[in-house]
């Protein structure tokens, strides 16, 4: 079957560097070895991707976030987190080797990027000019916040070894967004 566009080849990046990365740490994967994986030439790959991080969050958006878009708009947070989890844990030896880089650019600050940009836009879209009563609770703030949060959650459940279920860790984590610290602390 012939690559028929765009789309077509990120997918082969993208297959490609899953493949390796499982071998190796991300931080020492070349574009080279990407794109002899995917049998393409190393200026194919840069007419696609700035460098290997910004395939990175390709993935994580193509992969992780546009498919739980429509459960969050449609107030399915819970369905929303099951499934973002589901697809972790389909790549779990990928994910799990993406918490461990090491460097300049770590996975938690690429997901945080690529997380807090959809939670601003599903604020910026539902708020639709509505000021908060509290000035400094701006939508980047507020997006900032909760991505962090998510992130953090996320690469704790990558790291040890995602040994609860998705839905579990969704409900925990739904658990641990709806109530106050005060609450938790209580409930302990």
């Amino acid at each position: 079957m012939a690559i028929q566009g765009k789309t077509d080849i990120d997918q082969l990046l993208a297959k490609s560097l899953k493949e390796i990365a499982v071998r190796r740490p991300v931080e020492k994967i070349t574009i080279k070895e990407i794109t002899d994986k995917a049998g393409v030439i190393r200026p194919t790959f840069y007419n696609h991707f700035q460098d290997k991080f910004e395939l990175i969050e390709w993935i994580i958006r193509t992969e992780l976030l546009e498919p739980v878009e429509p459960l969050i708009r449609n107030d399915m947070i819970i369905e929303a987190m099951v499934l973002l989890f589901t697809n972790i844990e389909k790549d779990k030896a990928f994910y799990s080797q993406l918490v461990k880089m090491e460097g300049s650019v770590k996975f938690h600050d690429i997901a945080k990027k690529c997380v807090r940009e959809v939670l601003l836009e599903l604020i910026q879209n539902e708020s639709s000019g509505r000021v908060s009563k509290h000035k400094w609770l701006t939508p980047e703030v507020i997006s900032s916040y909760y991505a962090q949060s998510m992130c953090f959650a996320t690469e704790e459940w990558i790291s040890m070894g995602m040994i609860i279920s998705p839905r579990e860790m969704a409900e925990a984590y739904q658990y641990m967004l709806t109530r106050s610290l005060t609450d938790i602390i209580k409930e302990l």
